[in-house]
This record gives C-alpha cells, sequence and structure tokens, in this order.
C-alpha cells in the first residue's frame, strides 16, 4: 500500500510544458509565478507568501518582479485572457530562484517537480551550446571551403546573369 501512495505522488511533467513556461526577460531565462504555482499544484498567493516569508533566500538575480512594460509586453505576446484579473505584475525566478523554491515549499510535489523544471534548464543549456558548437563549425566550414566555393557561385551568377539578357524572338516574325 505505501508503495502505492508513493506512486501516486510521483509527478512526471513533460518538459515540453516546462520548456513553454520558460520566458526570456532581462537576459535571463525566467519562470513567473504563476506557471511555477500551477506546476506545484499550489495557489500563486501561497507560493508568493512562501517566497515573502525568506525574501532574504531571493536576491535580485534569483527573482524579481516584472514592471509593468515587461508585464503589458509579456501578456501581448502570450495572448492569455486569464491575465486580465491580475492586480499586478507577476514575480520571474531565474533558475537559482526555482531551486531556491524547493526550500521554501515543503511538499515532495514542489521538490520533484523542482527537480524536473531544474533538468529541464540544464537540458536547454546543453542544447545552446551544442547549437553553438554547431554554428562554429560551420563558420569554419565556410572559412576553409569559401574559395572553392566562391569560384561555383561565381559560376553560377555568370550563368544568372547571361539567361537575364534579352533574347531574341524565336519562330516566325509577320512583316507588315
Amino acid at each position: 500500500m505505501a508503495k502505492n501512495t508513493a506512486e501516486k505522488e510521483l509527478v512526471v511533467i513533460p518538459d515540453e510544458r516546462i520548456i513553454n513556461k520558460i520566458y526570456l526577460l532581462r537576459g535571463k531565462k525566467v519562470m513567473l509565478d504563476r506557471d511555477l504555482a500551477e506546476l506545484y499544484g499550489v495557489e500563486t498567493r501561497v507560493l508568493n507568501q512562501a517566497v515573502r516569508r525568506n525574501i532574504e533566500r531571493f536576491p535580485g538575480d534569483f527573482m524579481f518582479q516584472l514592471n509593468k512594460d515587461e508585464f503589458v509586453n509579456l501578456k501581448s505576446q502570450i495572448v492569455i485572457s486569464s491575465w486580465g484579473g491580475a492586480r499586478k505584475p507577476p514575480l520571474a525566478f531565474a533558475e537559482q530562484g526555482v531551486a531556491m523554491l524547493s526550500s521554501v515549499l515543503n511538499s515532495k510535489r514542489a521538490i520533484r517537480v523542482n527537480i524536473q523544471i531544474i533538468r529541464t534548464f540544464t537540458k536547454l543549456r546543453e542544447l545552446i551550446a551544442t547549437n553553438k558548437d554547431l554554428k562554429q563549425k560551420i563558420e569554419d566550414m565556410e572559412k576553409k571551403y569559401d574559395k572553392q566555393l566562391k569560384t561555383v557561385f561565381e559560376v553560377l551568377k555568370r550563368l544568372l546573369v547571361e539567361e537575364e539578357r534579352p533574347r531574341g524572338q524565336i519562330g516566325f516574325r509577320y512583316k507588315e
């Protein structure tokens, strides 16, 4: 019976669902309080109360409140009408702030969800690093083969220019 309840408590959230809740604000990847509260299975106000009671754990690089312009811009990007009732802009949590949330939300679900979120942030970092490596390899190849490809592109350009010249009419012309 204990094993069955432990299985019920196991929370698995698809990576895509977490990724869709990560935004780029002020040059940081962040998650909003309402999205985190939804993932943790608590009300947004409960999450924010826990944060305010432990505010010393959340310096400005871990968490910040969106200003009105950021909030309006974000609402227009997301196009979610349910935001209309929000009285103040949400809190945004950077990866370190999300990690700190597990220490202020004392539930097994919060801990498990936190682990998934941190793993997702890590996967995103790895993906970005991989893309940077791939971009660098392509640039290196362009430099290496640039001279050879340049000749090919010059020939192609000449062919295209020749094709653009007006051609004489083909076929029989009727003279009046």
